[in-house]
């Protein structure tokens, strides 16, 4: 009987301990300060420098060639049933003001790709039209200029996305599904994401702040206000947030921004002269590496900044400037975030043997002209222009740079090329097994009409040969 009073005790104690905690744990905010806390501050520093960016193209459809006859457009009117007539097409974003005083706004470039105007809607309502000065699908980033900047004064400043860590609370700003700006809260879920598929440069900030539809282009924020990310995609089987959204770093947004103050059309890069592969288990196993990381450098290009720098084939690159490279996407981005005319220093491994080496930050060179060629007349290559390869050619359309042949640069909309299915990027070799080394040879073959052409072509790397009728 003593024994089960005494346990009555005991458990009573327990759970008044518990209940003790539980209620330290759990208490009530004791002033004006915790009960008001939040993020408004934060926002509204950073939500007038976020804009939302409508772009659009007037398209025209194919005629119907009854409509030529009087009598049937008597019935069916001159906007009824195929009558060629203008199309609004149109896409919907949201932009960040980077630079007031010069108007400058950054989105993604698939907010306004192929889009010929575009309008900027600011935080209090005013329309402005902008033109867009610098677009660069290879980061999924573009830069469009206010035409317009009186009474713009807000701006985001560009925070140092390289001090980003996970766990760090953001806030995402944007405009989702064209209801108007909206802020989302969250943390940074992973940094240096890779494998995406959005952009040629990949190393994306996650974060599961909701990301929708016309967030694209938006601010990613910290608690400072200053940007750190543009929001691009979001990973999704419906369309909704499903928590898993990717920024662009502001690291390489000042890269894209800093191009277009210089006035240039384009980004200039830095080329490694150099082509990288990931590092495999067996391939660390064999280094004595504690894990799969770095990349290894499978070619060097002759008299390119590699070679200069002493690299060989089978190094294997684990740092640029001190940080840690997983994988060629990872390497790809700190490369592309490093300034012209600069030295990055690598940490290599070499057998069992570690080196550090200095690579130039240069561009990649147009060792030869590029002599455009368009293909004119009615064959199957109308549409195609094509240029002589050339590092700076491989770089701009990332191709290899000792592919032989030479590479089509662009692919006329509706053209036979673009019906046939020529793709920007590939590189053409060889016509009626006649080899192409110079856009002259293309100019040369294409011009007598024949009833069919053999064609070779390197597309990513694969070659193949198809028959393509004339």
């Amino acid at each position: 009987m003593l024994r089960r009073s005494l346990l009555v005790l005991n458990l009573a104690a327990m759970m008044g301990l518990g209940a003790a905690q539980a209620q330290t744990q759990r208490q009530a905010p004791e002033t004006r300060q915790q009960i008001t806390l939040s993020f408004a501050p934060v926002v509204q520093r950073s939500m007038p420098a976020v804009v939302n960016v409508y772009g659009s193209r007037q398209e025209r459809r194919a005629s119907n060639p009854f409509m030529d006859d009087p009598f049937f457009r008597r019935f069916f009117g001159d906007g009824g049933f195929g009558v060629p007539r203008e199309r609004a097409q149109q896409s919907l974003g949201s932009g960040v003001v980077v630079d007031a005083r010069a108007g400058l706004v950054v989105t993604n470039h698939h907010v306004i790709e192929g889009m010929t105007e575009v309008k900027v809607s600011l935080a209090d309502r005013r329309e402005v039209e902008a033109e867009i000065v610098l677009r660069d699908p290879r980061t999924d980033l573009a830069v469009i200029k206010l035409k317009n900047t009186a009474g713009i004064t807000a701006m985001l400043e560009l925070a140092d996305s390289e001090a980003v860590q996970v766990g760090d609370l953001v806030l995402a700003i944007g405009n989702p599904f064209g209801v108007g700006q909206t802020v989302t809260q969250g943390i940074v879920s992973a940094l240096a994401r890779t494998q995406v598929g959005i952009a040629d440069y990949q190393s994306f900030i996650q974060t599961d702040a909701a990301i929708n539809p016309g967030n694209s282009g938006g601010a990613l924020v910290d608690m400072q206000g200053r940007l750190i990310g543009i929001n691009t995609a979001i990973f999704s089987r419906t369309g909704a947030s499903h928590g898993i959204g990717f920024a662009i770093p502001a690291a390489m947004v000042r890269i894209v921004v800093e191009s277009a103050k210089a006035g240039s059309a384009s980004v200039r890069r830095p080329w490694f002269g150099a082509r990288l592969q990931g590092v495999t288990p067996d391939i660390a196993e064999g280094l004595g590496l504690d894990r799969p990381t770095g990349v290894v450098v499978a070619a060097v290009f002759d008299k390119g900044p590699a070679e200069e720098a002493g690299l060989k084939r089978g190094d294997v690159i684990l740092q640029m400037d001190g940080q840690a490279i997983d994988d060629p996407d990872g390497f790809g981005y700190r490369l592309a975030t490093r300034a012209l005319g600069s030295t990055a220093n690598l940490a290599v491994m070499r057998g069992r043997s570690r080196l550090n080496l200095a690579v130039k930050m240069v561009v990649a060179p147009e060792t030869r002209p590029r002599d455009p060629v368009k293909v004119g007349g009615r064959g199957p290559f109308t549409g195609l222009t094509v240029v002589n390869l050339s590092p700076a050619v491989a770089e701009e359309l990332t191709i290899e740079v000792g592919s032989e042949g030479v590479a089509v640069m662009e692919v006329e909309a509706d053209s036979p090329a673009g019906q046939i299915g020529f793709q920007k990027g590939d590189i053409l070799m060889a016509v009626n097994r006649d080899t192409i080394a110079t856009t002259r040879d293309v100019e040369r073959l294409t011009r007598d009409r024949a009833r069919g052409w053999e064609v070779t072509l390197n597309r990513k790397g694969q070659v193949f040969t198809t028959y393509v009728r004339g």
